[in-house]
């Protein structure tokens, strides 16, 4: 199933920006709905890709949420403009941070979180950029507000970046520190942070020091794993493990019931 483009403005005092987001793919889960992700695509891809490998998954109470970008200049490449979920020059955590982008995106995943039952377990994951605008999710959920500080809306309960990376790094200590109640948030979201030491585009030191840059500033409950053999994308044993870890923090059990 998938849904029809949306314009999200992207909300900032003085903005300018407004942002068309393409067409969303639904993945509805085989069994017994308990928890509900959204899944963000990387630079230059699309929600279709994700939401086809998605649904092989043996993940039967997850129901998948799969957006797309929208299209626009990607510094990275010149200026050259293709689905991204915000402006980069630089794919790691020391890169200019496009907080206007940032922010429109994680408040397009927040509004497509906000309309699941109140029941339901609700989390982020993505590849890549995607996985960036996960792990900047996960802060916005911590400190309860966005970059612009607009009020961040839904409870998370999994976040997952695979060959991601944490944009926004250098203030969040201060910022998150600065609050109790956001130290505690952040130590209550679980984290799943996967990364190749092959990855030639998102380098590997930019993913384990993502994991550490979070893990100082109270992301106590966060999985890093690494792979010798992966470059940028994802293999079956990956998989297998973010299954596994899903499971585990979203108490579904992999049955049908």
């Amino acid at each position: 199933m998938n849904y029809g483009s949306s314009s999200v403005a992207s909300g900032g005092r003085g903005s300018t920006r407004s942002f068309e987001y393409g067409r969303t793919h639904v993945v509805r889960p085989k069994g017994r709905h308990l928890a509900t992700i959204v899944w963000l695509h990387g630079l230059g891809d699309n929600g279709a890709s994700w939401s086809q490998l998605l649904e092989t998954l043996p993940l039967p109470n997850i129901k998948w949420i799969c957006p797309t970008s929208p299209t626009q200049p990607v510094s990275v490449f010149g200026g050259f403009p293709t689905n991204a979920w915000f402006d980069v020059g630089d794919l790691s955590e020391d890169g200019i941070n496009d907080v206007e982008g940032m922010d429109a995106s994680a408040a397009h995943v927040a509004n497509l979180l906000s309309t699941e039952p109140a029941d339901i377990k609700l989390g982020v994951g993505g590849f890549s950029m995607g996985g960036a605008i996960a792990l900047y999710s996960a802060t916005c959920f911590a400190l309860g507000k966005y970059g612009n500080g607009n009020l961040y809306p839904v409870n998370l309960s999994a976040v997952v970046a695979l060959s991601g990376w944490l944009p926004c790094a250098r203030m969040l200590k201060s910022k998150l520190e600065s609050s109790q109640e956001a130290m505690r948030r952040a130590s209550s979201v679980p984290l799943l942070l996967c990364h190749g030491r092959a990855d030639d585009v998102v380098l590997y030191k930019h993913g384990e020091r993502s994991a550490e840059i979070l893990r100082s500033v109270g992301f106590s409950n966060l999985t890093f794993k690494s792979y010798n053999w992966i470059g940028h994308h994802t293999i079956p044993q990956e998989l297998e493990q973010l299954c596994k870890w899903l499971t585990a923090m979203l108490g579904t059990d992999g049955s049908n019931s």
